[in-house]
């Protein structure tokens, strides 16, 4: 767990970058009683800012100085990016191939200047902080305490704005999400479920509990969930979990399009595929009884994806 008292101190160090976003009821479903924590409406649509805000600040002065980099598949990108521009430093993002149009636009538009790679070389460069060519300092997107410590203040806000909240649901790709929203819920409500939503395609997290161990998952496939999922758990990351998440909950990717269709029918509010999933998973019902909070993690989707996605069958 990231201790409560640097998630607190992350939360005044971000205050001025990140917005408090709301917590808002899913209407017109039925089964669990449903509320969105609306991170798409971050200045980058999604949660990677306040973990690249809370990291970006921290680095040494000379360290930060020199410029940083990172390796995305889109979001934390541009967090770093947007923090590096407040910083007045360089930035470089390592994106994985498959990134959508969109964000590799915004990290470009945000400053970063854009290297795009295979997603098994940004995996491996993920494991040794390193890749060819690339100078700066080095911020994880999820491995990484200061980052983790910045995502955990979205809990900070979930347990003070709904202090019966019974279940709490977050996407998972790399862990740093999770980690943290579950770190702060944990040290003000120790009772509240931790869930993760994983797709049918890439659900490495599932796996590993079903084995006990971090596995890979070994019939990993790219698609419209860009932000979610991958094709195994970091061992380290997996440590960092066990305790604080109790289950897994796999969605199929029509139960992710039908979600991402709720929550533009009913809210009005767009999601990209791993910002939908927690949303999947509480309405098949495996999530049990609410208050549910399902995490919207970001909204950041080439609109043509989109509509492709929530059109009619």
């Amino acid at each position: 767990m990231i201790p409560i008292q640097a998630i607190e101190a992350a939360r005044e160090r971000i205050a001025g970058t990140i917005v408090r976003t709301p917590l808002l009821r899913l209407q017109g479903t039925s089964g669990p009683e449903i509320l969105l924590k609306l991170e798409n409406l971050q200045p980058i649509n999604s949660f990677k800012l306040r973990g690249a805000a809370n990291a970006v600040a921290l680095l040494d002065p000379a360290r930060r100085a020199v410029g940083v980099w990172t390796i995305s598949a889109g979001n934390a990108g541009q967090g770093v990016a947007y923090a590096a521009r407040q910083a007045g430093v360089p930035c470089t993002v390592v994106a994985i191939e498959t990134a959508p149009d969109t964000k590799i636009g915004r990290m470009r538009a945000l400053g970063a200047t854009v290297v795009k790679a295979s997603f098994d070389a940004c995996w491996e460069a993920l494991e040794r902080r390193t890749f060819p060519g690339i100078d700066g300092t080095f911020v994880h997107p999820f491995d990484d305490d200061h980052f983790i410590a910045g995502n955990a203040t979205a809990g900070l806000e979930i347990v003070e704005d709904l202090p019966n909240v019974a279940t709490v649901i977050t996407a998972i790709g790399g862990g740093g999400l999770v980690t943290g929203i579950a770190s702060a819920i944990r040290a003000r409500k120790p009772n509240v479920r931790i869930v993760v939503a994983e797709p049918e395609t890439a659900a490495p997290y599932a796996r590993s509990l079903q084995l006990g161990h971090a596995a890979a998952f070994e019939e990993w496939q790219a698609t419209f969930v860009d932000g979610a999922g991958g094709k195994s758990i970091f061992p380290r990351m997996w440590e960092r979990m066990r305790g604080l998440v109790d289950e897994s909950i796999i969605v199929t990717l029509d139960e992710t399009r039908q979600a991402m269709r709720v929550l533009a029918e009913r809210s009005r509010v767009i999601a990209e595929g791993a910002g939908a999933l927690p949303v999947a998973a509480a309405l098949s019902g495996k999530a049990g009884d609410g208050p549910i909070v399902a995490v919207i993690s970001g909204g950041n989707i080439d609109l043509g994806t989109f509509c492709s996605a929530v059109a009619p069958d």
